[in-house]
């Protein structure tokens, strides 16, 4: 029989730590807070690749948000949390591609300084948020979702940073559109591996319901 502490091989205790809850705090309001300056500035530099890493600010944010509320349910609910977030991440991904192919059918110039000042911004505010989150990057497929769009947005801001100074020595918009796409992927890559996780985490949950001897833990 499991431990109590521990059902299907997720530690119950780490999920539901003080520690945790507060890691998760401090993302949802860094990200929620960022986000919004930050689509702000994306359209004040008419930057594609910046609204992009401003809505995966949004959407850690929201997402993480979902990820603490689940904290005190069972892993089958905790794997059903990460599986919206799984299609949620998949649909922000197709939404940028389809508006970034859109935005290049026009010339519309890209502020490159702009650009790149909120992107640095950006990177040191995620490099706050992600710290708090490595010792529960290993967890449950709720805690691995939070981890993965926090990441997202690091790898993220490193791109935007790198494509405003492309543009700037191109002066181009395709470094700005190039980029979008390039989130775009990571969208689509982290919410496959997201939904991967959740799945696993149901057939495993499920499985351990079935054992009459695993019911109480699996529940708890």
């Amino acid at each position: 029989m499991a431990d109590e502490d521990e059902c299907c091989g997720v530690n119950e205790n780490l999920i539901r730590s003080p520690g945790y809850r507060r890691a998760l705090l401090i993302v949802v309001i860094l990200n929620v807070v960022y986000g919004v300056i930050e689509l702000f500035g994306g359209f004040l530099a008419n930057s594609q690749a910046l609204k992009a890493d401003a809505l995966d600010f949004l959407g850690d944010g929201s997402i993480t948000f979902l990820g603490l509320l689940a904290i005190g349910w069972s892993l089958v609910w905790r794997a059903r949390s990460a599986l919206i977030q799984g299609v949620f991440l998949g649909l922000l991904g197709f939404w940028v591609i389809v508006s970034t192919i859109l935005k290049a059918m026009n010339d519309t110039p890209v502020e490159a300084g702009l650009m790149g000042l909120f992107a640095v911004v950006a990177l040191v505010i995620n490099v706050v948020a992600v710290l708090p989150l490595l010792p529960y990057r290993d967890g449950d497929a709720n805690m691995r979702a939070v981890w993965l769009f926090s990441r997202n947005d690091a790898i993220g801001n490193v791109a935007v940073i790198v494509a405003a100074g492309l543009v700037a020595l191109t002066s181009t918009r395709w470094p700005d559109l190039i980029v979008a796409f390039l989130i775009a992927a990571l969208f689509l890559h982290s919410a496959w591996t997201i939904i991967q996780h959740a799945i696993r985490d149901l057939h495993t949950a499920n499985a351990s319901l079935a054992d009459p001897l695993s019911i109480k833990t699996a529940i708890e």
